[in-house]
This record gives structure tokens, C-alpha cells and sequence, in this order.
């Protein structure tokens, strides 16, 4: 999992670098986002902290002046941790320890973006359809448990870029999100994964 978020970084990086040389006005057919990601998982009792350990890129085609298609990928990692205290097994033996609890996601699939304006202000609502890759670990002092698997993965969204350079296609990017993964695990009692959260990044 690390290679494949190293890969997603990296293609991040040359969609940037390709989209900063080619300069343009704002509103042209295709556009490349990509940035830091603020994101928690309300609703489950695993690890519901909200975290900024995320990143996302995601790029596009408008096939309309206002209907874009394309695809995304992040990534982001939520931890909690439990304080000291005593488990008792059902053979009558016990472990005292503290521990963290880490849920690691992986989304990436199609997305589906309309735009309310194509100048240099362009607000715009969006929806994400594709997989999810989550992995769940509880870290103890001497020892670590994990589980992982694929879920389905859908999200809302509701931003806007703006570009303040009249002669390049440079901006900035702010949205706000929800998703929804049916990654379920019955080892740490997770029956699907709630996501709420904001992105802050750049657009070209």
C-alpha cells in the first residue's frame, strides 16, 4: 500500500507540472486538482477521529461546458487511542495495555462534477463512484492486529476553484465532502465506513 500511495503522489506530481506549463485561460476542457485532505470517520466505535494525515488528486474532461468526467484517488488515515485498561479472555487469562487503533483508506474511482460557471469563480457540485481499500490496525506495545478488504465506495461533494490569474489557469481549490464505503470487518466491528470531511488544494 505504500508503493500505490507513492504512485498516486507521483502522478499527482506530473499532472501538476504537465498543467502548469500549459497555460491557458480559465475554463478550458480539462482540469487536474490536487492537495491536502482534513477527513474523519463518524459513526463507528473503531477509530473515529478526524485526521489530516490525507491527500487527494483527481482530473477531468468537460464533455460540456458545464458536465465533466474523470477519475480520483486519495488516501487517509484516522487514529484513536485507548487509554490503559484490562481485557479479560474467555480461557480466564488477561492482558493490561493501552493501545491505538488506525483505520487506513484508500478510495479511487470515477467522477461525475457540474460546474454553476466556467470564469475565473467556479463553484461546483460533484460525485465520486468507485472502490474503497481499507486496512485496520490495533497497535499494542508488543504486537500489532490487522484486518483489511474492499468495499464500495460513493461521495457527495460540494466546492469551488478559483483562478485569479486572468492568463493562466493556476487556482486554488476548497471543497467539502461525504462518502460512504461498505468495507465491513468483523474482527474490529466495523459494518461500513462513514467519511466527512474538507479539501484544501490547488487547480490547473
Amino acid at each position: 500500500m505504500k508503493t500505490f500511495v507513492r504512485y498516486i503522489l507521483m502522478v499527482a506530481a506530473v499532472a501538476v507540472m504537465a498543467a502548469a506549463v500549459a497555460q491557458a485561460q480559465p475554463g478550458r476542457r480539462f482540469y487536474v486538482d490536487a492537495g491536502w485532505q482534513f477527513n474523519g470517520t463518524p459513526g463507528n466505535t473503531f477509530a473515529s477521529s478526524a485526521s489530516g494525515w490525507g491527500a487527494y488528486v483527481e482530473g477531468g474532461y468537460y464533455v460540456l461546458p458545464r458536465i465533466a468526467v474523470g477519475a480520483f484517488g486519495s488516501f487517509n488515515t484516522n487514529n484513536d487511542y485507548v487509554p490503559r485498561m484490562t481485557y479479560f479472555g474467555e480461557d480466564g487469562s488477561a492482558l493490561t495495555s493501552d493501545m491505538v487503533n488506525s483505520i487506513y483508506q484508500i478510495p479511487f474511482g470515477a467522477t461525475l462534477r457540474y460546474r454553476l460557471g466556467w470564469k475565473e469563480f467556479q463553484p461546483y457540485f460533484q460525485a465520486k463512484l468507485g472502490a474503497n481499500y481499507a486496512e485496520e490496525y490495533t497497535y499494542l506495545p508488543t504486537m500489532a492486529l490487522k484486518d483489511s478488504q474492499w468495499g464500495f465506495y460513493v461521495s457527495p461533494e460540494i466546492g469551488f476553484t478559483w483562478h485569479p490569474f486572468h492568463k493562466s489557469n493556476f487556482g486554488f481549490q476548497l471543497a467539502a465532502y461525504y462518502s460512504y464505503a461498505t468495507n465491513r470487518s468483523r474482527a474490529f466491528g466495523i459494518d461500513g465506513i462513514n467519511n466527512v470531511g474538507f479539501k484544501l488544494g490547488v487547480s490547473f
